[in-house]
């Protein structure tokens, strides 16, 4: 199910890509077909009417299915995509991608900032984890954007982020840094396929985009889980982090999209640090495709496909392709990923269990849910993380990854071999010791074994 954001050649100026890609505004009833070059399955935005369907604005995105014309029928017979499960979600994923899409351009732009430019614009919580402009603006340009597709009333969030913080007496520069950083990816929304605010958006306005993200989750409905920037500490690093977007239905989660902007397209980068790569990366000709990076990876449960596209660029042809994990099931010919941070993992116990299960390449020491994109796109065979005493793994830390390296062919269970259980709220309550992703179910039952015979005498 390749998705296209535009799917066209992007040039980057809002007028051009508006002549390509002829829409009118949401208000208007008769929505316009959207031009996607070399779309293979039938989609809709909020802005758009894909491949002859004819509906309303107002039921274009109802969880009743589409309202097909005789021509828009016969697409689907030929996809082979007639079937009402085979669109179910589809709506859903086509949005988030494209949101995710959004996000990325956003970060790439703040993280440019915290680099070269060494713009402070990092915050401590009261955890002590940082927080930056991008995780509030992610946060609020997601919020925004999905209410404004799906209907505020239909879209629960939940998120990591609040505004406590942002509403301080001496926060107002880095608010307004928030406000500004938003409508500036909002006023690029056309350029994605989606419609923008139609003047920008006010403080109020922002805090309350964020505020929305309030849901805790649960067994029962349909809610969104958001982690604006996974792996904060990558990102103000110049190193890898992703933007995170799931969405759970009575406690599945059924759709999940990962962006990763530095995600290097070849394996052998990842082990070089990010200063090098980001060095090299300049350094290279414009054609050269050797150091090319980003791409959002992205699942609909059921489907037993994950897809990865590039991040969008000006003047140049997206294409998707699907990715599969690997299909190494011999431990000495592995790979496997660990969090970079000790804090929340013991590299002890992963380094005694890797030697014991014959494990031996280094470890790829990546943050954030990279090392689920790792796995479902085959760069690497096994993510292992074991929590330390009285740490509490959280949904949006997972559960876009999870779905992606399942769909790609992976298994993805706690140290137990049980589902991880995503409907108790915001914690992954009843976690059996850790959390063991693996490429295949050969390689994942023998570090289940490895576990069992060695937890004993790992002290956490």
């Amino acid at each position: 199910m390749p998705l296209f954001c535009g799917g066209l050649q992007l040039t980057g100026h809002t007028t051009q890509v508006r002549q390509q890609l002829p829409y009118r505004r949401k208000e208007e009833s008769d929505i316009q077909l959207s031009k996607y070059v070399g779309a293979l399955f039938p989609v809709v935005n909020a802005a758009y009417h894909v491949l002859g369907r004819s509906v309303s604005q107002e039921n274009a995105f109802s969880r009743s299915g589409y309202h097909h014309s005789s021509s828009s029928i016969m697409e689907d017979a030929k996809l082979g995509l007639r079937s009402p499960e085979s669109e179910r979600y589809s709506k859903e994923l086509d949005v988030a991608v494209r949101v995710v899409q959004m996000a990325c351009s956003l970060c790439q732009r703040v993280q440019e900032s915290l680099i070269t430019k060494g713009i402070n614009q990092v915050k401590s919580k009261d955890d002590d984890s940082p927080v930056t402009v991008a995780d509030w603006s992610v946060q609020a340009t997601v919020s925004w954007m999905l209410s404004e597709c799906f209907g505020s009333k239909n879209v629960a969030i939940v998120a990591e982020e609040d505004v406590q913080t942002l509403s301080r007496a001496d926060s107002v520069g880095l608010l307004e840094t928030v406000v500004n950083t938003v409508n500036e990816c909002l006023a690029e929304a056309p350029k994605y396929g989606l419609i923008g605010p139609t003047r920008a958006l006010g403080t109020s306005e922002v805090l309350e985009a964020i505020s929305r993200c309030n849901s805790t989750g649960g067994p029962t409905g349909r809610y969104w889980v958001l982690d604006p920037v996974d792996g904060t500490l990558g990102f103000v690093r110049g190193d890898q982090y992703a933007v995170a977007l799931a969405l759970i239905e009575d406690g599945e989660v059924v759709v999940g999209v990962l962006g990763c902007p530095n995600y290097p397209m070849k394996k052998e980068w990842l082990n070089y640090h990010h200063r090098y790569y980001r060095i090299m990366s300049k350094l290279s000709s414009p054609s050269s495709e050797s150091w090319d990076k980003g791409c959002v990876i992205y699942a609909k449960r059921g489907s037993g496909e994950t897809w990865m596209q590039p991040l969008v660029q000006e003047n140049q042809r997206l294409t998707a392709k699907p990715i599969c994990v690997s299909s190494i099931d011999d431990p000495a010919l592995a790979t496997f990923c660990e969090p970079v941070e000790r804090a929340n993992s013991s590299h002890s116990f992963t380094a005694g269990l890797a030697h014991s299960v014959g494990l031996r390449n280094q470890p790829l020491r990546v943050y954030s849910m990279v090392k689920y994109a790792a796995i479902a796109r085959g760069d690497a065979e096994i993510f292992m993380k074991f929590a330390k005493t009285g740490y509490k793994e959280k949904i949006w830390d997972h559960a876009a990854g999870i779905l992606i390296i399942q769909e790609a062919g992976g298994v993805v269970t706690d140290a137990g071999g049980r589902q991880l259980d995503f409907s108790k709220g915001i914690y992954l309550e009843g976690l059996d010791r850790g959390i063991i992703a693996c490429s295949g179910a050969k390689l994942h039952q023998k570090i289940i074994r490895a576990v069992d015979a060695s937890w004993d005498s790992s002290n956490l």
